[in-house]
């Protein structure tokens, strides 16, 4: 890895720190204000080199293993994960994606015609998707509820949400943090909660490693699902699926090869699903390793900054409806508001001339990190502003 600039220099000197950071870790042009990281972060170059060396070790066969992945129990890269993310290496599968996990969950759990899958009206298409299909195909019922945007607060999430529960509820899916608006929901509480009533909890965590503090083994979820490659560096292409030790045997594998019966191996048992690129996973620790060097903490409090700033200059457009609320623990490093139709249609062309990559339309998700920087997010508010003009 490229050393890091010193950290005396955050000390001293946090933004020369942060704009020598990107300078030097980031292959980012000068000219490119990247605000979409909710939808795919930026790849550091100490990942895209682990990627590049991995790919020529495999074609140079230098070494005694297969350069795959897709039967191997990849205990080295799943114990990574499994450390920084706050989980034991058992209970952690790897997949492709968040989406590819939650549908391993869906697919693979018994429930039976009339059973009950719950979820709020914000949910991605890829944490609803397989619940949908398996309405269609084995009649259970999804059934969606609205949860508050901005809400008052982390006690009238959960009051909706657990109030939401009927009598043929089995699971409870829902975002940590909800990829629309960046509302940060109290999982463990929802979790317990859940289990008190028996009802199984997935948690589309796609948005949450790498974007907040959080362990997953102080949860309390049945299963959790994640792409790394939005906040914590890693390449597209790998994902992330966490099983309590309880729901292990009552999960069922949906894509096999041999070892798809051997239980004895726990999560990996659902990594058994044929030849893939390890390049990425290469990619995937390795951007572990960056946020670890950085220090996650650090990297928190540096995207939140730039998510508060962009959240308090939102605030002085009354033309702009706010769906962040404005409280730190309800919010990240993601902050989203509705626009009218006019206004984005005058500001999109500006922000493409100014080679600014934005996310939305009349709903607007501004996703801030650490190569963000504060210029960036006073650009945006900026053309925001001569937007208005016409």
């Amino acid at each position: 890895m490229l050393p890091l600039p010193d950290r005396g220099l955050w000390e001293t000197a946090p933004e020369a720190y942060w704009k020598r950071l990107r300078e030097e870790q980031f292959l980012l042009p000068s000219w490119r204000a990247y605000m979409n990281n909710g939808s795919l972060g930026v790849a550091p170059k100490p990942v895209v080199a682990a990627v590049e060396n991995y790919l020529q070790r495999g074609a140079s066969l230098v070494g005694h293993e297969y350069p795959r992945w897709g039967y191997e129990l990849m205990e080295e890269h799943r114990r990574a994960a499994a450390t920084f993310l706050g989980c034991a290496m058992e209970n952690l599968a790897l997949t492709h994606n968040a989406t590819e996990a939650m549908s391993f969950v869906a697919q693979g759990l018994d429930l039976a015609s009339g059973d009950e899958v719950l979820m709020t009206d914000q949910e991605h298409t890829g944490g609803k998707g397989a619940w949908l299909l398996r309405q269609a195909r084995h009649g259970i019922r999804v059934r969606t509820f609205p949860i508050p945007l901005p809400p008052r607060d982390s006690a009238q999430l959960v009051d909706r949400i657990l109030s939401a529960v009927g009598p043929r509820t089995r699971v409870l899916s829902f975002s940590g943090i909800l990829t629309t608006t960046g509302l940060v929901l109290p999982v463990r509480d929802i979790c317990l909660a859940a289990r008190a009533k028996g009802v199984i909890t997935v948690v589309d965590g796609a948005h949450m490693h790498g974007q907040i503090p959080f362990r997953i083994d102080e949860l309390e979820c049945d299963f959790l699902a994640g792409s790394p490659h939005k906040w914590l560096f890693a390449p597209p292409g790998c994902g992330l699926l966490y099983i309590r030790d309880e729901m292990l045997d009552r999960l069922w594998p949906t894509v096999t090869t041999e070892a798809w019966s051997a239980r004895q191996l726990k999560a990996a048992r659902f990594m058994q699903v044929g030849t893939n690129s390890r390049a990425v996973l290469e990619g995937m620790v390795a951007g572990i390793r960056f946020a670890e060097a950085i220090g996650p903490a650090r990297i928190y409090h540096r995207i939140h900054q730039l998510a508060r700033r962009a959240r308090q200059q939102a605030a002085d457009f009354p033309e702009l409806e706010l769906m962040t609320p404005d409280d730190d623990h309800l919010f990240g490093g993601l902050v989203a508001f509705r626009m009218p139709r006019s206004l984005f249609e005058r500001f999109a062309p500006k922000a493409a001339a100014a080679k600014m990559w934005i996310y939305g339309s009349e709903l607007m998700r501004v996703a801030t990190h650490i190569h963000t920087r504060p210029e960036d997010v006073d650009q945006f508010f900026t053309l925001l502003r001569e937007s208005r003009k016409g």
